[in-house]
């Protein structure tokens, strides 16, 4: 039962530019939500063993948009850890089938670089375009199983954001 498997411990970074519009970047797997239109998502992923979470964050964000630490700088982070569960057809098919779903703390930066330094073409690629986005849009393109978490992150850190 999938309620017997652990959430896999990971991080997700809102970076937003200096006008509070969020990085979205339109998921390279495949991805779409129900209704065939493409997923697009914040940078997220796995915290690695003995990582702290915030280290997890800035080595995520490197290595999704090539985004370096001198040029974000640090706003805030989630109150607490927010769970999802992965719908029925893809449980046992990611993560090699040992999670339910992602336990995530999110973190949020401001981006103060340009933006012909976001470089979305790394050794693991993840993304196919990206974009700034408002709240609204990134609610809307996220798939829909993850949109209750994004959500939670928005409404958090909402005081921040276009």
């Amino acid at each position: 039962m999938s309620s017997d498997l652990p959430y896999r411990p990971c991080v997700g970074v809102t970076l937003i530019n200096p006008s509070g519009l969020i990085f979205a970047g339109r998921r390279l797997d495949g991805g779409a939500t129900k209704e065939g239109a493409e997923a697009w998502q914040m940078p997220q992923g796995g915290i690695d063993a003995d990582e702290k979470p915030r280290a997890a964050a800035l080595r995520e964000l490197g290595e999704e948009t090539g985004v370096t630490p001198d040029l974000v700088e640090f706003v805030a982070k989630s109150k607490e850890w927010l769970t999802y569960d992965l719908p029925s057809d893809l449980l046992g098919k990611v993560w090699g089938g040992k999670y339910r779903g992602q336990r995530q703390r999110w973190f949020l930066y401001r981006f103060t670089g340009s933006d012909d330094q976001v470089n979305i073409v790394q050794p693991h690629q993840e993304f196919g375009q990206w974009r700034w986005i408002a709240a609204e849009e990134m609610l809307a393109r996220i798939v829909p199983f993850k949109r209750e978490v994004y959500a939670q992150v928005i409404a958090e850190f909402r005081a921040h954001l276009a």
